[in-house]
């Protein structure tokens, strides 16, 4: 297991612009059926809980171990919490399949990582009270490249064993979103 120590909705969308900053990103604001009804600053869609697009991706290394980690203090959702997906928003006018791509590629510090394969999408609306909701797209890719994860997004991690990770679930405080996508995708798979 490899990792980092150094003391997600989830990514950065930076385009072809790297001084967007991550609120000031502008993400489609989307309604109960996933379609487009308007625009927003993400800073904004998360302050008044407008609902959005995330892209969720199980990253898997050439022994079939899962990529967990943790994210920095720094993050705007579900800061220095466990994850066993990389991913994050979807920006304005990308498709669900650009952004996994894209936010596996920056949070793994990879090129040339394979397209995800998409499995299913849901609505998350975190524990039923009224809150923000994202629809969160969930991919799986296999990573047989070295990674180096941005430290802006990872503070540290490792390559898990289904095992292992399933023995950290009742231990480490994992992103809710997270944890709603993972239990869906054994489901999934258990189909």
């Amino acid at each position: 297991m490899a990792g980092r120590s150094t003391g997600s909705c989830r990514g950065v969308f930076m385009g072809a612009m790297t001084s967007v900053q991550p609120a000031e990103e502008i993400l489609d604001i989307v309604d109960e059926h996933d379609r487009v009804i308007g625009q927003a600053p993400r800073g904004e869609a998360y302050a008044r809980g407008l609902r959005h697009r995330c892209a969720f991706i199980l990253v898997r290394d050439a022994e079939g171990r899962v990529f967990v980690h943790r994210r920095t203090a720094t993050k705007l959702v579900f800061p220095s919490m466990y994850d066993m997906f990389v991913g994050g928003v979807v920006g304005a006018g990308e498709s669900y399949d650009d952004a996994a791509l894209r936010e596996a590629q920056e949070e793994l510090g990879v090129h040339g990582l394979p397209r995800p394969v998409p499995l299913f999408k849901f609505l998350y609306e975190g524990d039923g009270s009224p809150g923000p909701s994202w629809w969160s797209y969930v991919y799986e890719v296999r990573c047989e490249l070295p990674v180096d994860p941005q430290p802006e997004e990872v503070d540290w991690y490792g390559f898990l064993t289904d095992a292992e990770l399933e023995a950290g679930l009742g231990t480490w405080e994992w992103v809710p979103d997270g944890l709603a996508a993972y239990e869906r995708l054994k489901a999934h798979h258990r189909r």
